[in-house]
């Protein structure tokens, strides 16, 4: 019985350490936001326009979410994120709408300055 066990622990102790080195997979959402924090951020102000769809808007903290294509003139990839807006921006939307927008990047910091519906 104690060479059963002796050789099972042999077995299972380098089964598991191997899984050791081995980087946890990220779930798609939580891999979308950390793609942000990987983008190099200027700390100089830059302006781009977009298009996406408006996926929720939150006038009491004056952000706007938009699922929006990729941004060649930023670097960015499609992904859904959160906006910083003026109030008269976000009464002009709904959410659903498919818009084109303009937006400001200063660091991490991101505001839509112009949006239009298409």
């Amino acid at each position: 019985m104690k060479k059963l066990i002796m050789t099972a622990s042999l077995i299972a102790l380098p089964l598991g350490l191997s899984a050791c080195d081995k980087p946890a997979e990220t779930p798609k959402a939580e891999a979308q936001a950390d793609a942000m924090g990987e983008m190099a951020m200027s700390t100089e102000a830059k302006m781009a326009k977009g298009s996406g769809t408006v996926t929720a808007i939150d006038t009491a903290t004056g952000k706007i979410t938009l699922d929006h294509g990729p941004i060649a003139s930023l670097e960015w990839p499609a992904m859904k994120m959160g906006f910083g807006a003026k109030p008269e921006l976000l009464a002009s939307v709904a959410v659903g709408d498919k818009v084109d927008f303009d937006v400001t990047v200063t660091g991490s910091a991101s505001e839509v300055t112009a949006i239009r519906k298409q």
